[in-house]
This record gives C-alpha cells, sequence and structure tokens, in this order.
C-alpha cells in the first residue's frame, strides 16, 4: 500500500472515530440551533397530531390522512431528544422548563413512553378502525401531555 493511500487510510478511521464519539451538542453550531430543531420536530408532530384530531371528529375520517399523519408522528417522535444538548436551557425562545435540564432520567422514561404510544397509534392506524385509532390517539395524546405537564411553560 502506498504511503499516500495509508494517510488517507488513517485519516478516515480517525475521521470515522471522531463521528461516532462526537458529543451531541457538537451536532448544532450554537444552542439557538438546537432548540430551532427540536421546536421544528415538535411542530411537525403537533401539526399532525392536530390532523387526525380533525379527522377522528369528522364523521366520515380520511384514512389515508390518519395513516399518513401517524406515521409521521412516529417518524418524528425520535428526533427532538438529541436536541436538549446542553446550554440549551439558557436559550430565551423556548417553553422547556429548567426541571427538563435536572431531570433526564424522567425524561427519557416519557419520551419512550411517547414514543411507543405513537408507534402504537402508527400501528392501529394502518387497522383503519376508528373506534381503535380513536383510543390510541388518547393514549398517545396524553403521553405528550404526560412530558408538557412537568417540563413546558403553559
Amino acid at each position: 500500500m502506498s504511503r499516500k493511500i495509508k494517510v488517507v487510510a488513517v485519516a478516515a478511521g480517525i475521521v470515522a472515530a471522531a463521528s461516532v464519539a462526537w458529543p451531541v451538542a457538537a451536532q448544532y453550531a450554537k444552542p439557538e440551533d438546537a432548540v430551532k430543531y427540536r421546536k421544528a420536530a415538535f411542530t411537525v408532530m403537533g401539526s399532525h397530531m392536530g390532523r387526525i384530531f380533525a379527522q377522528l371528529k369528522s364523521t366520515t375520517p380520511d384514512m389515508r390522512v390518519i395513516q399518513t399523519s401517524a406515521q409521521t408522528v412516529e417518524s418524528m417522535s425520535k428526533l427532538p431528544w438529541d436536541a436538549f444538548a446542553p446550554n440549551t436551557e439558557l436559550v430565551a425562545d423556548t417553553q422547556a422548563l429548567p426541571a427538563l435540564f435536572k431531570n433526564d432520567a424522567k425524561v427519557k422514561e416519557l419520551a419512550q413512553k411517547m414514543q411507543e404510544e405513537v408507534s402504537k397509534l402508527n400501528t392501529v392506524a394502518k387497522s383503519g378502525d376508528v373506534a381503535a385509532i380513536r383510543t390510541q390517539f388518547n393514549a398517545a395524546a396524553k403521553s405528550c401531555d404526560n412530558c408538557h405537564d412537568d417540563f413546558r411553560a403553559k
């Protein structure tokens, strides 16, 4: 192997190792960027939960809207958590209460529960059973509220 190829291979290995070990906070140029990212994820989730809710109130719910929205909510539910990075509690433009940053175990537990409930919602939505979707929608919404009650400014 030529010296140049060895240098490139070693450099690539270092970059790969660094990217795995790179702190989550380093993914964002500024704490404000992390806050914008997580707010965007929660906004999309909330919008799609609203779409599902509107369909469930309708006398003729559009299953396509419910199903695509449930899928979107499940996908988005995995995104915001890394963006609760160090120093984001100092950003003024957030509804996250200081208690959120002092209760990692509780937040992780609530986030996991929410992800489980929205995953179930996505599964139930595929069935097309409006009554079952309504029941699971309420469980998913409650799992969101559980975190909001303790860690989000009103």
